[in-house]
């Protein structure tokens, strides 16, 4: 039996192998995603949103000489220590490479994109790749392009269980001290630091005079941004959240609809003694999970199973088990 037991553990060791380093290649992905979508859509426009890179770019406005990426660097270092001092957290490896990769990675890009040291201190998009990508009469288009790949970017990363640090760091820290929930806590941390944008980038696109595009409209733009990463950083870490959940009562027992279950759908249901409160007559009720494709289908054959029988389907907001997710295990970062 130890022999099979060796044998077995030979033959997994390459796969094991093969799963670590790309575990280590989705960091290094996401990380160099998320480096992208900052300097080649939000850094050049002045849009902030939130977090440390968004407070980054508020201060490169202030002192252009030192770089986002740098700033993320003075704003990731101590959080990384705090979040060891104040809530005791072991920093993994991977949180670690995670959050000095990315803003390293910011500030290589952004020197090979931009042809002097004058342009990259000024962020100036019209000299961005010889101007193939200046977008600046495109606002909308590019905040929402930005944001969504910083949303993959960041959601390749804490798929494979790191985070390029910054914010929730904070938000941990005011829910532990000042017992804000989490959820609250992002909010008036990335609301803070868009509040910081608007008064110090100020008018840093358009100008008092220019009616066409106010640049206060920013902060706008900025609320956006936050919005689509967090729905993007969601929908890479958990998928679209569309199974659905089924309950059917009858007051036959529908031989018919358990075959379909099994032996169409593949799945399994559970079968709950029940009886009417008016009648007090024994009813059949299944309870199922099934994706928001099968649901039709499901109903077309309960309806020739019994036509009068009482159903009811709403969302399920997460599923786990056989067949579906696994339960995360703890301290395993979960955007919602």
């Amino acid at each position: 039996m130890s022999r099979q037991s060796e044998r077995l553990r030979q033959l997994c060791q390459p796969l094991l192998q093969l799963k670590w380093w790309a575990s280590w290649g989705g960091i290094f992905l996401g990380s160099a995603i998320v480096a992208s979508g900052f300097v080649f859509f939000i850094n050049p426009y002045n849009i902030v949103p939130g977090g440390v890179y968004g407070a980054s770019i508020v201060l490169h406005n202030l002192f252009p000489s030192i770089q986002v990426g740098t700033f993320g660097y003075m704003f990731d270092i101590p959080l990384l220590i705090l979040s060891a001092l104040l809530l005791g957290a072991k920093l993994g490896a991977r949180t670690l490479v995670a959050a000095l990769i990315t803003p390293l990675m910011m500030n290589g890009l952004s020197r090979l994109v931009y042809p002097s040291q004058q342009a990259l201190e000024r962020l100036d998009p019209a000299q961005l790749l010889g101007g193939m990508l200046n977008m600046t009469d495109h606002l909308m288009l590019t905040c929402i392009i930005g944001a969504a790949i910083i949303g993959v970017g960041s959601g390749i990363v804490v798929r494979n269980q790191a985070t390029t640090g910054g914010s929730d760091i904070i938000a941990m820290i005011l829910q532990k001290y000042a017992h804000i929930r989490f959820s609250r806590a992002i909010l008036l941390v990335d609301a803070t630091v868009v509040c910081f944008g608007l008064l110090v980038i100020g008018f840093g696109i358009g100008s008092a005079e220019d009616i066409e595009q106010p640049s206060w409209y920013l902060s706008f733009y900025s609320l956006i941004s936050i919005f689509v990463i967090s729905r993007v950083l969601a929908y890479v870490i958990n998928g679209a959240k569309d199974d659905k959940l089924m309950f059917v009562i009858s007051d036959k027992e529908m031989v018919q609809l358990h075959r379909f279950i099994l032996k169409d759908l593949d799945r399994t249901a559970t079968c709950i003694k029940s009886c009417g409160l008016y009648t007090g007559a024994e009813k059949e009720m299944l309870f199922l999970v099934v994706s928001h494709k099968e649901v039709n289908a499901v109903k077309h054959v309960i309806k020739e199973a019994d036509p009068r029988a009482f159903v009811v389907v709403t969302d399920a907001y997460d599923t786990f088990g056989e067949g579906w997710k696994q339960l995360p295990s703890r301290g395993e970062l979960q955007p919602e």
